[in-house]
């Protein structure tokens, strides 16, 4: 580890009199007189790029080994999209015919195209999310429906439900003549599931549930596909067993799930003892129908109830395999992570045409540039570089991230393991927040990036900042979510200490105890090389020690706080501290994830094209908290200087393989749809689009 090795005590990559500050300053010197004139010089290319080659990136090659087995599928959905253009989302649309529209898209789908989701869900989960990130594409209000529909209504039959609810719900739900709802978020609680206040009291006289509003904060609310097009819900309500509690008083047994007809499914007409209102106009997604659900005693057979965790009798004696309130909830919230899995996932897809658009404009656009000679592209400007370069670079490493998180919930769901329940739960809670979150942010640089022209609706940035910003919020909010990272961290770090094992997916804090919080080693604090730098290690090991270092010191911040503020008052005192550790982790999870994919590339070209912007990707994160480092001496004056140098180095080395990065994303001109976007003619299209 770079903290503790015994690696030599020279300077990798240069020569030990280059440690001196007069020695630097001749070397940088002599780097500008090596500079060449002519056209390097006209785009504005750093003086020590001169002596280093270029790299050649193969677009063609870069997609093949990105796209994965799941490109024929997202390439069948875009065909078939592309060809019937009464099912494209135009630009500006009314709310009513939007959603409209969006219900078309999604029966075309399934009715048309022969796209099963919910089979999908059930047998291939990665296959499933490739659909989404296809449709998502076409417009994210159609993901989010389609979303609603299986991942929801349909997810909550296959995990929360039994046998006798998949044979009567499987398959008029994946073939969407049962479209639904999920009713878990109230006007007073969202992210607080286990306070949720609406009740279904067993009536064992009639043997059924009573679904009830007890009052308007309980109030379900935000429920996609409710407004309009939902005929059953999947409503969450504490279970009310009569007289079975203690003095004979009714029972609390938590928060259970249960299947609830909201409409008649001939007529389509609202049941009896139900009021469904319109959420209203949004500011994103409005091809999805968000509706208020209020229900006043509506009866459901006691079948309704989905029995996987807990079961009422015909007598009304309540069992369960789970032997606490805490664990059948904890459970129940488990078998629903492939939500929060197919919200990063397709955070990712939205990322990739936001910064498409981004990095084609600014190698279209042309302003300024040297004296009566030619004007040079925008991306040439360091400025925008520093903008769109590590943009770019996260791009790529989330698509790995994602892939991995992927394939630890495919392989959960096929175990049932629930080690690995535990450790998809807090992986799919960190990567949803990270990414959305950082997607957000990158959606106005983008924007931001393309001056005026993407201020135009048709340009798509403010269509997509809007759509995609509710990702932020549902599925977990994305500051809870972090905290549930936090605290399993915490829990890890207490059973380290406790001799306990840790899961596999934090198997780095073995070594975190001891190798990452011992004293930074002052030799290595100054080495300053490019090779030590983009060196793998030397970059996951700064990730890991930065993490360690957080989760060690909140650690002992909460004990000390506990003592006078209680577990509550100490946690909140310490919260900044701890959403810091969260975010930290799963930077490290990404990287790892990002340098696993490098070394299994097997083409050396693209690897080496990969290696570039993986190595941005870490340098740009480890500049960006580089104050950390220096606090803890970890990284000295000079070799901080020097990350900052390579930072722009390598930003500007993805500039010169921009054009073929974007292109291996591999998304047909009818999804980025942007005129500034288009690999050819953009100018064209958009001035056609206004008139001329």
């Amino acid at each position: 580890m770079a903290t503790t090795s015994s690696r030599s005590n020279s300077n990798p990559g240069s020569d030990d009199d280059d440690s001196t500050p007069a020695m630097r300053r001749l070397r940088r010197l002599s780097l500008h007189l090596l500079q060449p004139e002519g056209p390097a010089s006209s785009h504005l290319a750093p003086a020590a790029c001169a002596a280093r080659r270029r790299l050649e990136a193969d677009a063609a090659a870069l997609a093949a080994y990105m796209r994965g087995r799941h490109r024929a599928m997202q390439a069948r959905v875009y065909e078939f999209y592309v060809a019937r253009p009464e099912l494209q989302t135009p630009v500006e649309l009314p709310t009513a015919a939007h959603r409209e529209l969006c219900f078309r898209q999604m029966a075309a789908l399934v009715r048309d195209a022969g796209v099963r989701p919910l089979s999908l869900m059930a047998a291939d989960p990665a296959e499933y999310f490739a659909v989404m990130e296809a449709v998502g594409g076409l417009d994210i209000s159609l993901a989010i429906k389609v979303g609603v529909q299986y991942s929801l209504w349909g997810g909550s039959i296959i995990n929360l439900g039994t046998k006798k609810h998949k044979e009567k719900f499987f398959d008029k739900i994946d073939n969407l003549e049962y479209p639904g709802c999920f009713a878990m978020t109230e006007l007073h609680h969202g992210s607080n599931v286990q306070a949720l206040q609406t009740t279904a009291t067993f009536d064992p006289v009639n043997d059924e549930f009573i679904i009830d509003t007890p009052n308007d904060g309980a109030i379900k609310w935000w429920i996609g596909n409710a407004a309009l097009h939902g005929k059953f819900a999947t409503v969450f309500a504490r279970l009310i067993l009569p007289l079975q509690g203690k003095g004979g008083e009714p029972a609390d047994m938590g928060i259970h799930a249960f299947i609830v007809p909201i409409r008649d499914l001939e007529t389509h007409v609202v049941l009896p003892g139900i009021e469904i209102n319109d959420c209203g106009h949004k500011i994103g997604l409005n091809g999805v129908d968000n509706g208020a659900l209020r229900f006043r005693s509506v009866r459901i057979p006691r079948d309704n109830l989905l029995n996987r965790f807990g079961d009422v009798a015909r007598d009304g004696k309540y069992t369960s395999s789970l032997p606490t309130i805490n664990k059948r909830f904890a459970a129940t919230l488990g078998e629903l992570v492939g939500g929060r899995v197919g919200l990063a996932y397709s955070s990712v897809g939205v990322l990739k045409v936001a910064v498409t658009i981004a990095v084609r404009y600014a190698l279209l656009r042309q302003q300024f540039g040297p004296p009566k000679q030619p004007e040079i592209s925008v991306l040439d400007y360091q400025s925008h570089q520093h903008k769109l370069m590590p943009m770019l670079a996260s791009a790529y490493a989330f698509h790995f991230a994602r892939g991995y998180l992927v394939d630890k919930y495919s392989e959960m769901k096929k175990t049932n393991d629930e080690d690995l329940s535990a450790d998809v739960h807090v992986l799919s809670s960190g990567l949803k927040s990270y990414i959305t979150s950082y997607t957000a942010k990158s959606i106005s640089i983008c924007r931001e990036s393309c001056g005026g022209h993407g201020y135009a609706a048709v340009n798509r940035f403010g269509g997509l900042r809007n759509d995609h910003d509710i990702f932020q919020t549902f599925e977990g909010d994305n500051t809870v979510l972090l905290q549930q990272v936090a605290g399993d961290l915490l829990k890890q770090y207490q059973q380290k200490f406790k001799g306990g094992t840790i899961s596999v997916t934090w198997s780095y804090l073995r070594e975190s105890m001891s190798t990452y919080l011992s004293q930074p080693n002052p030799v290595t604090a100054r080495w300053e090389g490019e090779d030590h730098l983009r060196d793998p290690n030397f970059q996951l090991d700064a990730f890991r020690y930065r993490t360690s270092r957080l989760l060690h010191s909140v650690a002992a911040r909460l004990q000390k706080h506990m003592k006078t503020l209680g577990g509550f008052g100490a946690w909140n005192r310490c919260l900044n501290h701890l959403l810091t550790l969260a975010e930290s982790h799963i930077e490290s999870i990404i990287l790892a994830r990002f340098i696993e994919a490098v070394k299994s590339c097997p083409d050396e070209k693209t690897r080496e094209v990969l290696k570039l912007v993986c190595d941005l990707y870490a340098l740009d994160r480890i500049w960006n908290d580089i104050g950390t480092y220096r606090n803890v001496d970890y990284v000295a004056p000079n070799k901080a200087k020097a990350i900052h140098k390579l930072v722009d180095y390598l930003s500007y080395q993805v500039r010169l393989v921009a054009r073929e990065l974007v292109d291996a994303f591999d998304l047909p001109d009818q999804i980025i749809r942007a005129p500034i976007g288009m690999q050819s003619e953009a100018y064209a299209q958009y001035t056609q689009f206004v008139g001329f």
